[in-house]
């Protein structure tokens, strides 16, 4: 006898721009940049408590299943971190940061 397993999508979700996993606010590239540093499923849900261990499984089996186009979405992440990250030195630059902030202490 056969038992009929459902075929399941992994818990992941678009908001906002980004792939965020289970219910959850934690994004992909943050599960999976902790797996790759050589973080157990244990180990990130020590760090991120509001994921569900099975769901962890889950995205770093999708993961090692489909890892070239995972990858391309790291890749594109990256991208738009780096992008950001360059916008936001530009419209607050950190020139003399120290000082400006050493300067508003003694007021």
């Amino acid at each position: 006898m056969s038992i009929p397993l459902p075929a399941q999508a992994p818990p992941i979700r678009e908001t906002d721009g980004a792939l965020r996993v289970g219910r959850t606010g934690v994004t992909l590239e943050t599960v999976l940049w902790a797996f790759q540093q050589g973080a157990t499923p244990d180990d990130i849900k020590r760090r991120f408590p509001s994921l569900e261990l099975a769901d962890i499984y889950d995205v770093i089996a999708h993961y090692l299943r489909h890892r070239d186009t995972v990858d391309a979405y790291l890749r594109e992440r990256e991208q738009v971190y780096r992008e950001t990250t360059e916008q936001l030195k530009k419209e607050f630059p950190q020139d003399d940061l120290r000082a400006r902030l050493l300067e508003r202490v003694k007021r």
